[in-house]
């Protein structure tokens, strides 16, 4: 067992409860926001599921997955205007508690919850089909064309996920001014896979005919 490994992941781990436990109650100026902690629960706990499963089943793909240090200076700026983003929506979302400005009806919020989890299995998936698969945008030593699964469907999948988990989120939470500011994450993500493709596209054997082959990038027939 790589100690060092399971150190630095609990560290993380627990740094970011911490982190968005204060930026969700600090906001809401009460530990009884029943929202924010349903929505702590649906994101740590599968969180600490994938990261017990990926330290014994997979430890090179957690050591990707917890290096979040981007080598290309467009991903840079896409991943500070998200970190922007996650502060904004965080912390509206526990004013928008305190202050009771504007509430989903309480159906949404349970499909909010039923997205977040499903799109959670669906990001694990993505997970169990690349083994290359990493936070920041680069071309690793052996790595191979990914064409099967999801990979057959949309060539970035995990992305696909991720904007099902970002816009669920404000569903969770109950804060509808919230979701607007999570609509921003569409734009960045646009502009981060076409950076991405670049790269792939110049250093990944056989992914410009993978590009002729899987027409669309994370959602079918769209685009």
């Amino acid at each position: 067992m790589n100690k060092e490994l399971l150190k630095e992941a609990l560290i993380k781990y627990i740094a970011g409860i911490v982190l968005v436990g204060v930026l969700l109650f600090v906001p809401a100026g009460s530990l009884k926001w029943t929202d924010g902690w349903i929505f702590m629960a649906s994101l740590f706990v599968p969180m600490f599921v994938a990261g017990i499963v990926m330290y014994l089943k997979a430890p090179d793909l957690l050591r990707r997955r917890l290096n979040a240090k981007e080598k290309e200076a467009q991903q840079k700026d896409v991943i500070g205007m998200s970190g922007l983003m996650f502060l904004a929506a965080f912390i509206v979302a526990g004013l928008n508690y305190r202050f009771g400005w504007i509430r989903f009806p309480e159906a949404v919020k349970i499909a909010g919850i039923i997205i977040f989890l499903l799109s959670y299995l669906m990001f694990g998936e993505v997970l169990r089909e690349n083994e290359y698969l990493s936070r920041t945008i680069e071309v690793q030593e052996g790595q191979k064309v990914v064409d099967t699964g999801l990979y057959g469907i949309v060539r970035h999948p995990m992305y696909s996920a991720t904007v099902l988990l970002f816009l669920s989120m404000p569903l969770i939470m109950n804060s509808p001014i919230s979701f607007g500011i999570m609509l921003l994450y569409i734009p960045l993500i646009v502009k981060r896979i076409l950076n991405e493709e670049e790269v792939l596209e110049k250093g990944l054997e056989g992914y410009k005919e993978y590009k002729e082959k899987v027409k669309y990038r994370i959602l079918p027939f769209i685009w």
